[in-house]
């Protein structure tokens, strides 16, 4: 295929250049009538491209036209079978792959436990039972590693009606799984696997990377451009190979949960990413990882700071590295990482990807350049200088890997649409949980609904919270009450 196509943003250059009208929405008619304070931060620009997809251009921009074309092109370019648009991030692609591969059956769905919250957002509109696979725990750093393939055989003994696996590589601290092993064990049992790689759209275009799914076999991967890649927020791509999961099945789901008035401007931009990437994308990423390795290096000059590498790798560990997400350990500088990343936001105008009780991490792009690493740099090194007049953080109480493992005792769909009640902390321990409770970021739900509360959980949630955890989901944010079954 001419992968120097990019037939959407064509369309919509064509689009400009005609000077079409259209009485349809939406309504600011290219910006006519938005509001000139909208436009005074805005710009006009991004009005001009917002067009109805199915009439605003021919109809071709809509599948069997130019996006069922800029979708071949993505699925060519990173050796997929085929490829599906979403406007709507990745949590709805991950939720269109569950329900293709478990929908309607009910042994159930393999899932490592550190998976994202709307893979469980995708159990309860679903109904899908999940089946839990634990994930390697390194109970020293307090930090989860993605499952084994012999996690995953062993989860598959005692679940062998489960109609599929769904794992999540990378972690969004960069840990990825030996993918090649879990699709090994899940194809010997003829199910598939299912991949949310929301963190990996780069992975295709560059050796130096981990693998991606794709060439270690998996059936689905959901990747979000705009994490790793040059998207809109929202765009997102899910790629499909081999024959255990029905395409058809698969757009269908996605049709359900898809808006019926998708963004042309994402679409557009996946687009152009992915002929970006093919025509440069191994110089752009080879250039990125290089001035990684360096970041890294200087990082570590930083007393106290320790970034984090071979620690994560090996036996009970990570399969893999993506070294542009830089992750550093704080605990020997006597704070956390939440006061770490509140300093640099406030006093250096500078945001970090995410931060914990002992950790803080810098996501890189291939955006990025001694410029911009310089500034990293300057703001670790100014926090960590005045670190040193911190108040010491608020204690945590981590629980231990099995005192984190709630139990499921009722489906996540029922307890989360059946009769509910709000508890104070002080008794909702024994009680089953009615809503996912989700330490943002990363996002990997502490509590799902349909899980037993127990007071391990209930103290970590609560010192968390005061400690500087951000609990977006939680019907109290401060954790001092919870969302039970009646």
């Amino acid at each position: 295929m001419d992968q120097t196509e990019a037939p959407l943003l064509d369309a919509l250059a064509d689009y400009h250049r005609s000077e079409r009208y259209g009485f349809t929405p939406p309504g600011h008619r290219q910006g006519r009538g938005t509001d000139e304070r909208a436009l005074a931060v805005l710009g006009k620009d991004p009005f001009r491209d917002d067009v109805l997809a199915s009439s605003g251009l021919d109809d071709r921009m809509s599948r069997g036209g130019f996006l069922s074309r800029a979708e071949e092109l993505m699925a060519d370019a990173v050796g997929a079978d085929s490829a599906f648009f979403s406007t709507c991030g990745s949590s709805l692609s991950v939720k269109a792959a569950m329900m293709a591969v478990a929908g309607g059956h009910s042994g159930g769905l393999l899932l490592s436990r550190d998976s994202h919250k709307s893979v469980v957002a995708g159990l309860i509109l679903s109904g899908v039972q999940p089946r839990w696979i634990t994930p390697q725990w390194d109970a020293e750093r307090h930090f989860s590693h993605p499952p084994s393939p012999e996690q995953v055989a062993a989860a598959w003994e005692k679940y062998p009606d489960a109609s599929g696996a769904l794992v999540v590589s990378p972690s969004p601290y960069g840990t990825c799984a030996d993918l090649a092993g879990i699709a090994e064990v899940c194809h010997a049992r003829g199910k598939p696997l299912i991949v949310d790689e929301a963190w990996g759209a780069h992975l295709p275009f560059h050796e130096g990377l981990p693998t991606w799914a794709m060439d270690a076999g998996a059936d689905v991967c959901v990747v979000s451009v705009h994490k790793m890649g040059a998207g809109f927020e929202q765009g997102s791509v899910f790629h499909l190979q081999g024959d255990l999961v029905d395409p058809v099945r698969l757009s269908k789901c996605a049709d359900l949960l898809m808006t019926t008035s998708p963004n042309v401007m994402v679409y557009a931009a996946l687009d152009a990413w992915r002929r970006q990437m093919v025509e440069r994308g191994h110089d752009l990423l080879g250039a990125a990882l290089e001035l990684a390795a360096d970041v890294r290096r200087q990082i570590e000059q930083i007393p106290d700071v320790a970034v984090l590498d071979s620690e994560l790798l090996g036996h009970q560990a990570s399969h893999d590295l993506d070294r542009l997400q830089v992750l550093m350990d704080v605990a020997d500088t006597g704070t956390s990482g939440y006061q770490g990343a509140d300093w640099m936001r406030e006093h250096c105008m500078l945001d970090l990807g995410m931060a914990d009780h002992r950790r803080m991490l810098a996501t890189m792009s291939f955006a990025d350049d001694p410029h911009t690493t310089e500034r990293l740099l300057d703001a670790l090194t100014a926090w960590r200088q005045a670190a040193r007049e911190f108040d010491p953080p608020p204690a945590i109480h981590l629980p231990s890997p099995s005192e984190l493992q709630l139990e499921t005792v009722m489906m996540p769909r029922d307890a989360f649409f059946g009769d509910t009640e709000m508890v104070p902390a002080t008794h909702a321990a024994g009680r089953i949980a009615a809503e996912q409770i989700t330490p943002y970021p990363p996002g990997i739900p502490a509590v799902v609904p349909g899980e037993e509360l127990s007071e391990a959980v209930i103290d970590y949630l609560r010192s968390g919270a005061a400690a500087g955890m951000n609990l977006p989901d939680a019907s109290d944010s401060e954790a001092q009450q919870f969302r039970v079954v009646a």
